[in-house]
């Protein structure tokens, strides 16, 4: 890798129901990127999936307050840097003269969920030769997909807890689950990420108003096996060799689980970097997190979550998210702190990480 000057597109926003984390994360980096005195461009995807750049961008960014509260920018606060008037909708993509003609050498993709983390955005980039940083295409729809990503790390010999996939609500039935697993269990859309949708069952009530919730989120909802332990995650960061970062056990303040407000209300939950956890324990998250990160042929970074059962001394791998927030609250960012990495210094590394793969 050369030291010459490179732009940064950052992109970040789009149409799924982690719109406001990307937005968190956005502000966070383009700080960062700014204390390093690193070229960038602002893009922004609204929730009707328009895409805004430079200034309007800017501008889209500070319609959020810093933190990332669900919707909290609204349908028509999204469209009021885009349509030209009153009673135009049309949806189209916007970009200024001045930014016509400007070269962006490598993408920073911070959009979480469907579109931006799920392959898509990345098979877009890949048609058209852009470099980005992160996970290529079918590695992250692979990773977003949940049963897949647990069939995969159980082929490399991660322990995974059992589970039920339904791709309808029509197939769904209470006793399909009770009869193969007791209570609780817990319920996820099968491919959405900052736990959004996600909930623990203790009665068959419970259970149908948690299937009818995660189908609200998508077509495909994943019933699992509920293993009560301590939470933890780690980032796995790299390529030749990846190596894994200091993990982090996860201690939900507000709610049962490290759920959406647990995770993105200040208060929400306590880190504790490193974790207070057993030799042998760490180092299987360790060796598990790289394997896992190696098998579905990830890149640069991603963040591996299990579940620690003391009553087992084992662990249970339960996904891995190869866009991880970098919000100001984040998980990773938490991670690198503790190895006296300070953020902004931590987002060149992960730049460079990618410009060492494009040569650039």
């Amino acid at each position: 890798m050369n030291n010459k000057k490179i732009r940064i597109g950052v992109i970040f926003g789009g149409p799924s129901k982690e719109h406001e984390v990307s937005l968190a994360s956005a502000r966070s980096v383009i700080k960062a990127l700014e204390e390093k005195e690193i070229d960038f461009v602002p893009m922004a995807v609204t929730k009707q999936n328009s895409w805004i750049m430079g200034d309007k961008a800017r501008k889209y960014l500070s319609l959020q307050s810093g933190d990332a509260k669900e919707d909290a920018i609204s349908i028509k606060q999204s469209q009021a840097l885009v349509v030209s008037g009153d009673t135009d909708q049309t949806l189209r993509p916007l970009v200024e003269p001045s930014l016509a003609d400007t070269k962006i050498d490598l993408m920073f993709p911070l959009i979480h969920g469907n579109y931006g983390e799920d392959g898509k955005l990345q098979g877009f980039f890949e048609l058209f030769n852009i470099p980005y940083i992160f996970s290529g295409s079918l590695a992250s729809a692979l990773a977003m997909d949940k049963p897949k990503a647990k069939i995969i790390a159980k082929q490399a010999g991660l322990n995974v807890p059992n589970d039920l996939v339904f791709s309808s609500s029509k197939d769904f039935l209470v006793n399909k689950v009770t009869d193969v697993m007791p209570f609780p269990v817990v319920i996820k859309p099968a491919e959405l990420g900052s736990s959004v949708g996600i909930s623990i069952a203790n009665s068959a009530d419970e259970l149908i108003k948690g299937v009818n919730e995660a189908f609200s989120f998508g077509d495909k909802i994943m019933i699992e096996a509920y293993i009560k332990g301590r939470e933890l995650t780690v980032g796995v960061f790299g390529n030749n060799p990846p190596t894994a970062l200091p993990i982090v056990e996860i201690i939900p303040n507000i709610s049962p689980f490290y759920d959406y407000k647990a995770k993105y209300d200040a208060g929400g939950s306590t880190h504790i970097c490193p974790a207070k956890i057993p030799a042998a324990i760490k180092n299987k998250v360790e060796t598990d997190a790289i394997t896992i990160f190696k098998a579905l042929e990830c890149r640069d970074l991603a963040r591996v979550d299990f579940i620690f059962d003391e009553s087992a001394n084992d662990i249970f791998f339960l996904e891995i998210n190869t866009i991880p927030g970098m919000t100001s609250v984040s998980l990773v960012p938490d991670e690198a702190r503790t190895m006296d990495i300070a953020f902004p210094d931590f987002i060149e590394m992960l730049i460079n990480e990618a410009r060492k793969r494009y040569n650039i």
